[in-house]
């Protein structure tokens, strides 16, 4: 893992795409809103953060991630590279009822999907100024999210 401080505090790490870099990047990124004095918008921010990482370590287990945070002004931006060529897909957002919520044995299972999952994208889309994905070469891409501040 490499983690740099670019200019006044921006990070730009490596890492591998694992079940506890979520934690590890929100606890970095919060280090840098509070040295920013940006403490009011962490909430936004720290779910932001792990959304994108949770969706580069789903699609990338155990291969090498990027995650920059910088600062701009009016907001700061969150990206998050993974070498996975497949692109989000933001799921529609549905209205639900009480009808909807049932008990479910196997949901403590392993490796048990109900399919009620893929509510994160519209999450950060909705927490975001802006946000985005853009293809790189030769492979991945970068998921970004501006949050204003």
């Amino acid at each position: 893992m490499g983690i740099k401080a670019v200019n006044s505090g921006e990070l730009d790490m490596s890492c591998l795409a694992a079940g506890t870099t979520s934690g590890l990047v929100r606890t970095l990124v919060e280090f840098r809103l509070a040295e920013w004095g940006l403490q009011k918008i962490a909430g936004d921010v720290l779910l932001i953060a792990g959304e994108l990482v949770a969706n580069a370590v789903e699609s990338t287990p155990d291969r090498v991630m990027r995650v920059r945070f910088t600062r701009e002004a009016g907001a700061v931006v969150l990206a998050v590279w993974d070498s996975s060529d497949e692109m989000p897909v933001v799921r529609p957002v549905v209205e639900m009822t009480l009808d909807d919520v049932v008990p479910d044995a196997r949901a403590l299972d392993a490796d048990y999907d109900d399919g009620t999952g893929g509510w994160g994208l519209p999450l950060v889309q909705a927490l975001s100024a802006d946000c985005g994905v853009r293809k790189t070469e030769p492979s991945g891409k970068w998921v970004w999210s501006a949050i204003s501040c």
